[in-house]
C-alpha cells in the first residue's frame, strides 16, 4: 500500500463548492426510529419565508457521535475564547406544510 492510503485511513475529498460552506442560523432536528434528520436554514430578519439550505440524514449512532464531537468542540472553543453566550430569542414560527413520516 502507498503512504497516502495506509490501512485504517480514510481519504476524504472536499470540492471547492462544498468547501465554501453554507451559512445557517437555524437548525431543525426530527427523528424516527431509524434516522435523525437535520435541516439547516438561513432565516433573514423581516423575511417571512426561508428555505432549507441543506438536509443531513444520520443514523442514531452517528447522531450520538456528532453530539459528542460538538460537545467536545464547544468545550475546547470556550476554554480558548471564553463562554459562548446563549441569548434567548423569541421562537420562530415554523410552517413546513404537510409533513410525512418515514
Amino acid at each position: 500500500m502507498s503512504d497516502n492510503n495506509k490501512e485504517g485511513q480514510l481519504n476524504i475529498e472536499l470540492s471547492e463548492d462544498v468547501a465554501e460552506g453554507t451559512y445557517s442560523n437555524l437548525a431543525i432536528i426530527n427523528h424516527s426510529v431509524s434516522e435523525f434528520v437535520v435541516d439547516f436554514i438561513n432565516v433573514m430578519p423581516g423575511v417571512p419565508k426561508a428555505k432549507v439550505k441543506s438536509r443531513i440524514v444520520l443514523t442514531p449512532q452517528h447522531a450520538k457521535r456528532l453530539l459528542k464531537a460538538l460537545v467536545d468542540n464547544v468545550n475546547r472553543f470556550e476554554s480558548a475564547h471564553g463562554e459562548i453566550k446563549d441569548y434567548e430569542q423569541p421562537p420562530v414560527p415554523i410552517n413546513f406544510g404537510s409533513i410525512g413520516e418515514a
